[in-house]
């Protein structure tokens, strides 16, 4: 229930923030608005407004909206009204009014990020977790516990990293980018030192969890602690108890929670479980357990589970701007994921991105509903993100999108004469057909994900 009511308050109130950028322009160019809807379909409810007689509308289905404008183009206009007809206005007009819409998605990402940075956001410390085994990052010589100070692309100044998601965002940025990323740190107080990541080696064919598993940073650092323990578990018939401090599996000294994960999945590998013997620390004294996960079956895998939570909750930092300065770092995170959504698209047209990559509204129901589960900070960022993508997108040249329309704006401005109605119908066709392609495909990656 909260997945389904976060995904369309998400979906409802970025759709009526683009309309509203479309909405406001459209009056300030002096175009009458005849109908300002949110969402399809029958309506649900709605006003009209006394004083300019705009018909305010929400409709059933919430994936979409539109502004009912004045024009001649689409039904007979009195010869005292056309000064108000959107097709008689200038193509500067006509233009800002179409770009208003991805505008209003983008400066409502900023607007969110920026009050994110003066409130203040708790994010782990950007203490690094030990790497998966044959990764870019072990290769590179790091074992875990490196707190990192700042990342340097070669040839580029050094930027101080706050935040565990600060480094996270580095790696995507800097890996989607086929570059390499100086990492410089200290551990356990030692003096600084720094490796390169050969990130530009990465397969960026896939931008999810693989990506991440192929540099081999999935999470910061926890501590390897026992939370809590699930009733009738492997954990409990062990004897395992919340608190306990795991000091070594099979002899194997363990410094960190996804070591320790990463010993109890395999366990399972080849059909059946073997008992590990564990050492674990319980108020000051170190104890001797013989623990033997539960067989699980996983995406065609079988894993062991012993049912507790493994890991301590990593050390936060409160990532807080002042004034100034967060606005200007939601500028640049805005940007910054506007050109890397460009450049991911751009990727998957050319084939060096694969079509996989592409989300539909499955996910980004799951994502809505996770990020609400998460509390309002994370469900703001959600927001950010997704206004961001939807502003984008639309500034895509699909005919049917609002880039299209600039682009029908840019030849006229160009030539002097529109595009002839002929040419848009076809260039609509083609529009249509390309929007409904990418949207199967989406849909189809989220059932495989659902189902996989």
């Amino acid at each position: 229930m909260l997945t389904v009511a976060a995904f369309i308050f998400a979906i409802g109130l970025l759709v009526a923030v683009h309309e509203w950028g479309h909405f406001a322009i459209a009056r300030a160019c002096g175009v009458r608005v005849l109908r300002f809807s949110v969402g399809f379909g029958p309506r649900l409810f709605g006003w009209t407004s006394r004083d300019s007689g705009t018909e305010y509308v929400v409709g059933v289905l919430p994936f979409g909206g539109y502004v009912k404008m004045l024009d001649e183009r689409e039904g007979a206009v009195s010869s005292s009204l056309r000064p108000l007809a959107f097709n008689n206005k200038s193509v500067a007009q006509r233009s800002a009014i179409v770009a208003a819409g991805p505008a209003a998605n983008l400066l409502f990402a900023i607007c969110i990020y920026a009050c994110l940075n003066w409130y203040g956001v708790e994010q782990p410390s950007a203490v690094l977790g030990q790497p998966v085994a044959g990764s870019i990052a072990q290769r590179a010589d790091l074992r875990g516990g490196e707190k990192v100070l700042s990342v340097a692309v070669p040839g580029e100044d050094p930027v101080d990293i706050v935040s565990f998601e600060d480094f996270r965002w580095w790696l995507t940025r800097t890996a989607l980018a086929k570059r390499d990323l100086e990492v410089r740190f200290t551990k356990e107080g030692s003096a600084t030192q720094s490796v390169l990541l050969r990130l530009s080696q990465v397969d960026t064919q896939y931008t999810d969890s693989n990506l991440f598993q192929t540099i081999g940073i999935l999470g910061p650092f926890s501590a390897p602690l026992l939370g809590d323990i699930a009733p009738n578990s492997a954990a409990q018939m062990a004897g395992l108890k919340s608190g306990d401090l795991v000091l070594s599996v099979d002899q194997k000294t363990i410094t960190e929670a996804g070591q320790l994960r990463s010993l109890i999945r395999v366990s399972g590998r080849e059909g059946q479980v073997k008992t590990q013997q564990w050492v674990v620390e319980r108020q000051g004294v170190s104890t001797r357990i013989a623990v033997t996960p539960k067989l699980v079956q996983e995406a065609g895998q079988y894993l062991g589970r012993i049912g507790a939570v493994v890991g301590a909750p990593p050390e936060m930092v409160t990532v807080r701007y002042g004034l100034f300065e967060g606005v200007s770092k939601s500028l640049q995170r805005t940007w910054e994921v506007s050109v890397l959504s460009l450049k991911m698209m751009g990727q998957i047209l050319i084939g060096e991105a694969s079509l996989k990559n592409l989300s539909g509204p499955i996910t980004i129901a799951d994502y809505a509903g996770k990020s609400a589960a998460m509390g309002v900070i994370q469900f703001a960022m959600f927001l950010a993100l997704i206004s961001i993508s939807l502003g984008v997108l639309n500034l895509l040249p699909l005919p049917v999108l609002d880039g299209g329309h600039l682009m029908y704006y840019l030849w006229e401005s160009l030539t002097g004469k529109p595009v002839t109605e002929s040419w848009m119908d076809r260039l609509q066709r083609v529009g249509v057909a390309a929007l409904v392609l990418m949207m199967s495909i989406a849909v189809y990656n989220d059932i495989a994900r659902l189902i996989g």
